[in-house]
């Protein structure tokens, strides 16, 4: 029996839809077309254990895998 690969639930892993967007725009680190700096979230992202650390990892991560979709 061949297995199905098993398929990302992305939307449960999303908690609180837009809180890094919104930690971002206090930061002042959001683009004009709505997106956030790639330069910030990296910095942010060495930031320990901290909620916004957390995110902002997921987000790089995310970033990854929507790279690897556009192939």
């Amino acid at each position: 029996m061949v297995m199905a690969k098993k398929k990302l639930n992305i939307k449960k892993a999303i908690k609180k839809p837009g809180s890094l967007t919104a930690t971002a725009k206090r930061a002042g680190a959001v683009k004009k077309d709505g997106t956030i700096k790639v330069s910030w979230l990296r910095e942010k992202a060495k930031g320990g254990n901290s909620k916004t650390a957390q995110r902002a990892r997921f987000a790089l991560t995310l970033r990854k895998l929507n790279k690897k979709k556009k192939k």
